[in-house]
Parts: C-alpha cells; structure tokens; sequence
C-alpha cells in the first residue's frame, strides 16, 4: 500500500476523534472494562449517565467464560459440548501478536499452509483438515482469500470438530470465528506504535466516543512496513475499520460497521525439497522475482438489527456484503535440477548425491487475478421458555447467501534457472512471456433454515440438540480446462447432538456428535474431475471434560475425538476422481487458562493427533495426511511482579510433519520459544517482545504443491511497543 493511502486512512481516524470530542455533550452511561482495556457496556433497560471512562494500565485475563461461537449466543463455556479455544485481546497485546496467524499458534492441533494453486491468504489447517473456508467475522463466513490482521478484533474462537448444523457447508476440523471491537457508551483513544528489528514498523490507533446516551461510536486503523530476515520479503499493509452502534442497553439495537484493508505484500513459496527434507540452505533464501506482488483489497460492509421483545424473546438480522480483490504475480521454486541438466523427481523428494553446491532450481509463476464477493443475510429467533420443570434456550432461524468468484490465472515462461544454494535476484525482463491461460466463474447460492435447542432437565444434567437443512447450488464454467462448466445442487440436513452432566458448578463433562459435509464446488475454482461430485461428509464424536480449578480462576479442559471424512475425493487417474476416500483423525487435548494466583497468569494446551488415509486410490493409502503432526503444544504464561512491572514468555511446539500427503518430504519439529516484558504507567505501556529467542530455524508453513515446499519461520526478533492513552 502506498504511504499516502496510509496517511489518509490516519488522518480519517484522527479526524474522527477531534469531531467527536467536540461532539460529545451527552453524558455517558455506565461501563465496565472489556479484555483490551476498554469500556464495554453493560446491557441493560436502565441507563444512568456517568462522566468519561478512564481507562487504567491494568493486566486483564487470558480467560474468557463465554463464547457466542457454539450456540451463536453468548453461552457459557462449561455449557458447550466443543472443544473451544478462546485467543483473548490481552494474550494477544503480552505476545505482540498483530496477525491472524501469529494469533492461531496458541491453538494446538492448528497448522498453517503456505499459498498454493488458487489458493493465497490464510490457509489453516485445523485437526488435520483444511479450514481455508470455514474462517468467519463476527458470525459470517470470511471467505476472502487474504492475510488477516488483529487490530480491529477483541478476540478470535476455534470451535473445534464438524458444524455444519451452525455454520452450514464446510467445518470439518471446526471453525474460526473472528470477533471485532464494539463501539461502547464511553471514551478511549489510544495509538500504538512498534518498533522492530530487521526494519519493522507498525501504527495502530483505538477511538470510542459516546455520540448520546445510548449511541457510541469506534474506529481501528493500522498501518505497517514489515520486513523479514527472509531476503526481498516484506508486508505493506493498513486498515480501518470503523463501526456506529445505536440504542445500547434499550430493546432495539443498531450496528453498522465495516472492514477496510489493502495488503501490498511478497509471496513467500518457500524452499524446495531436497533428499526428503527441506533444502539446506541458507533460511534467508529467496526463488522468487524481487517484483513479484501480492495486493488484496478487502471491503466487507455489516448491518446488525437486534430487538428484544422480552427478556426471554429476542430477534436479530444481520446483512453482510464482501468483496475482494486479489492481483498475485507469483514466482516459486519449481524444479530441482541437476549440472547435467536432469530434472529431480520432486514427487518423491528430490532425491540426488550430487553436491548441492550444483543444483539449479528452475523457476515457476503462479499467477491470478481474483475477484471474490459474498452477500449474506441472517436471522435468529431466540426464545427462553419451559415445557414443565424443563427449561429451553431455543435458536432457530435462516440464512440466505450469494457467492460469486473469477480467477484469471495467467503462465510465465522464459523465467531463468537459480542456483539452489546461492540463488541470483532477479527483476522481470523481456525474456518473460505473460500469457493468458484459464478463467474460472462461478457462483453459488445458499438457502438454509435451523433450529438448536439447550434442554435443561435439572441443575445438573442438559442436553443440546440441532438441526439444519441447507440447499447449496453452484455453477461454475471454465475458458480453457475441463470439463469446460460444471454444476451441482446439493440437500444436506445437518445434526448436532450433545449431552452434558455438571454434579458442582466447577465440573462440567459432555459427550457430542456432529457431521457436515463438503460441496466439490465449495470453493468455487477449478479442480478438474471433481467439480461435479457429490459432497463429501464429515463425523465427529467427542467426550470431555471442563473443569473450574483454583477458586474458579483456571479452567482445565480434556476432550478424546474423532474425525472421519467419509465419500472423500480419491483419485483414479489424471483428471478422475471419485468418493472412494476415507480420512481419520484420532485424538487428545488439554488446555489450561486462567491464574495460578492473583500475579500468575497461564494459557496452554497440547493436542496429539493419530491421523491416517484409510481408503484412497491414489497411492496414499496408510499415509499421514500432509501438514499434520502428531503432537503440538503451546504455552504462555505471564507474572505481575508489581503494578508497573510484568514479564512473561512461552514455547510453541510442533513434531515432525510431512508436506504431501505421499509422506515424501517432511519438516522436521521444533520448539521456538518468545519472551516480553512490560512496564504500565497511567497513561502509556512500553512493552519489549523477543521473538525467536534461541534464533532456532523450523519451517512455519508447508506447501504440498510441486512435491511439497517449506517456508522458514522468522528468526529472532525484538519488537518494541508504545501504547499511549491520551
């Protein structure tokens, strides 16, 4: 992104908040403080004015007791039979985390996949299966294909396991969901600026003001020049998000809001296999054009109309509508290639016994234009009720979605041979042909309606029961590929089931099922010979158990699971495919968060995964699915040693894991481990990051294209942060 579309989106920002402090006569209405330090209304029929929120430099929980992610509502977490994952505001802020998928390294059993075919953005993996459509903002599903930021999110949910019967199409390993800041009847301004090594920089600004007693309104905006120790890698990215929210704390609320981001970023593709592992090469090797481009514009507009006729009666309708934009010119190691000008076997590793110092990597484009854009609508009915000694928390609704998607792709040739070891820099030239290739649209359209009910039969025992019923038709045509179009039309009814005993109010143990299911044209792009297959489908079962420890200030989780994707796509041969696959995850997870004492605070937890390919055609059959290891582990822990002064540090885990499904490359594992220390003052924080501390080199993300690629993680780095409060 250009400096002057950054500035402006600062000015903007800084515009707002002088026009409402000029604007804001009304008094305020009481409030509490929120995660990240700001002022969260309470809702309630009664407001009373109250002056300014002063905002204090305070150590808020890593712990968060609900979630509107497992029953839409806010819920209770002991009251939802799902592993859930709540990535607060707070942990966030201690861990210098501005990115989704810095964000997502706190949740075990999650794993991230580099940019690949048609696919760029945040590729997630999520208990050994993909979740690159099952990413969600404030309940809607974020399709876009684009690199998330954190600086307009008070938090971010993994509920884990098949929910369809919530969400619809998709989900198989779980769902994202994205919650954004609201505006709240109160004042904060505050900006945050870092600093780091290996030239990184980054601005963030916070703006709530009251506009009356009853209306506030809030504006996020980020600016940022990243740089990497990775040669020619870096991120020029800003955003803002403004919201206005009317009638807080009376029956009839109004939300309106919107994201706004444009990311001018490099492609990473990584370093290619060599002998089965990652080439040994130097971490900060670049196979690339120093001209090669990602730029994504991201506009997603909301509306959200909730009225409440009672205290047991409620309504809500939510309007959504996203469009993205993506211009990727993409050079990646294709290749390896020996002196004698012998082209390595890439799907089974590259394996050679020439000297490295000889090889050459002949490189590749990956090139697209895209245009994504969704428009959704829902509505919810939520009704408290009893039916005799028996009480009900009913949820039904509908939801009405379009999606329409183009990707241009486009193929380079003439692009030169590098040497793998040593690799030259090079701008595009006249020797480099651009040439048009395929052009896929399509679209796609979603009826459903659902209804979940949450039985309770007596203080201790209840059950949660759903059910869905979606109708997805897509289409989609092709300029070039085949089969040139492809259409499908799809009926799935989608359960959910769960039973929960609670004998104390700090014991919570469930059993669940759930399925979903997985249109072929789920993603709307091309993928010859699948495009008119039916949909795969997803089954979960689960048993587990959450615990209140410590006087109620830690909560200790453990759930046993399994996963099986049934009818799964196999492949016959070039360009066949059929349901004849079968996919199953097995496994474990604990999690910890919350305070050992009034000065300690934790977030944990570690997850093994036993995962195979049943059944497949294709050759796989026995292997380990790519990108899934077999455990993964992660630890934070912060200590207030006084009210100015906390310090805190953890390790993320990850055992071995291979980057195609052949089980031919593999990444080894590894442990990074990070630190920070904090000093707090009424109206500013300074805050020290070190990322990497050990300057340990691991691969962040693996790629299972071209025979499977490895993108190395950053290496050490220290962030310095000034949050001031005006």
């Amino acid at each position: 992104m250009r400096m002057s579309q950054l500035s402006a989106a600062i000015a903007l920002a800084m515009a707002f908040t002088a026009t409402a402090r000029s604007a804001n006569a009304a008094p305020d209405t009481p409030a509490d403080l929120s995660p990240d330090g700001a002022a969260r209304t309470t809702i309630d029929s009664k407001v009373t004015p109250l002056g300014k929120v002063e905002v204090k430099a305070t150590e808020h929980d890593f712990r968060a007791d609900t979630s509107s992610i497992g029953g839409k509502v806010p819920t209770a977490l002991r009251d939802i039979p799902q592993s859930i994952t709540v990535i607060d505001r707070s942990l966030l802020e201690a861990q210098g985390a501005t990115s989704f998928q810095d964000a997502l390294r706190n949740v075990p059993g999650i794993t991230i996949g580099g940019a690949e075919g048609g696919q760029i953005g945040n590729n997630i993996n999520l208990r050994g299966f993909t979740a690159r459509t099952d990413i969600y903002l404030d309940g809607f599903r974020d399709r876009g294909q684009y690199y998330r930021d954190t600086f307009n999110l008070d938090a971010i949910e993994v509920l884990k396991g098949p929910s369809s019967m919530l969400f619809g199409r998709g989900s198989t390993g779980g769902v994202i969901n994205q919650t954004s800041k609201q505006p709240f009847v109160g004042t904060l301004d505050q900006i945050t600026a870092t600093i780091g090594t290996g030239e990184r920089y980054r601005i963030s600004g916070d703006f709530n003001h009251s506009i009356s007693d009853t209306a506030a309104a809030r504006v996020n905006v980020f600016g940022q020049d990243i740089h990497s120790d990775r040669d020619v890698m870096t991120s020029r990215d800003a955003g803002i998000a403004p919201t206005l929210r009317f009638g807080i704390g009376t029956p009839t609320e109004i939300t309106l809001s919107a994201l706004l981001q444009r990311n001018h970023d490099m492609p990473d593709y990584g370093l290619p296999p060599l002998n089965g592992q990652p080439a040994p090469v130097d971490r900060r090797n670049f196979y690339g054009l120093t001209d090669d481009r990602t730029n994504q514009d991201v506009d997603v507009v909301s509306v959200l109309v909730e009225y409440k006729f009672s205290d047991q009666f409620s309504l809500r309708n939510q309007v959504q509508y996203s469009h993205y934009t993506i211009d990727a010119r993409e050079t990646a190691p294709n290749t390896v290639v020996t002196a004698d000008g012998i082209t390595l076997n890439r799907t089974t590793g590259n394996y050679t016994t020439d000297p490295i110092e000889s090889l050459l990597v002949q490189l590749a484009s990956h090139d697209r234009d895209i245009t994504d854009t969704s428009f959704y609508n829902q509505t919810d009915f939520v009704g408290k009720f009893s039916t005799g000694s028996v009480a009900h928390t009913l949820i039904a609704g509908a939801e009405l979605g379009r999606d329409t998607y183009t990707n241009q792709s486009y193929s380079r040739s003439g692009l030169p041979l590098v040497s793998l070891i040593d690799p030259e820099y090079f701008t595009s030239s006249a020797n480099i042909v651009t040439t048009a290739t395929n052009r896929a649209s399509g679209h796609a359209d979603t009826y459903a309606v659902f209804a979940n009910d949450t039985i309770k039969f007596d203080p201790h025992w209840q059950a949660v029961v759903g059910l869905r019923r979606d109708r997805y038709s897509a289409e989609l045509t092709n300029t070039t590929s085949s089969p040139p179009s492809a259409d499908q039309t799809i009926e799935f009814t989608s359960v959910r089931g769960g039973l929960i005993y609670q004998p104390t109010e700090a014991q919570s143990y469930y059993v669940s099922y759930g399925n979903s299911f997985n249109p072929s044209l789920e993603a709307l792009t091309v993928s010859n010979g699948t495009q008119a297959l039916p949909p795969e489908k997803n089954r979960s079962y689960e048993i587990g158990a959450k615990w209140n420890a410590l006087g109620n200030t830690l909560d200790v989780t453990a759930a046993l699971f399994q996963i099986e994707k049934t009818d799964a796509r196999t492949q016959l041969s070039p360009g066949v495919y059929s349901l004849d696959g079968n996919v199953r995850v097995r496994g474990f997870e604990l999690g910890a968060t919350g305070r050992i004492n009034e000065h300690w605070q934790l977030f944990g937890g570690y997850t093994r995964l036993n995962a195979e390919i049943v059944r497949a055609l294709d050759g796989t059959q026995g292997n380990v699915p790519a990108n899934t290891p077999r455990n993964s582990a992660t630890i934070w822990t912060n200590f207030t040693i006084t009210p100015e002064w906390d310090i805190g540090g953890g390790a993320t885990y990850l055992s071995s894991r291979f980057a195609n499904n052949s089980n031919t490359v593999s990444a080894g594992g590894y442990a990074r481990i990070d630190a920070t220390i904090a000093w707090h003052q009424p109206k500013y924080d300074v805050r020290l990051n070190l990322l990497n501390l050990t300057d340990r080199t691991y691969f962040d993300s693996l790629i299972p294209s071209d025979g499977g690629r490895a993108v190395p993680g950053i290496g050490r780095t220290a962030l310095v942060s000034v949050n001031y409060r005006f």
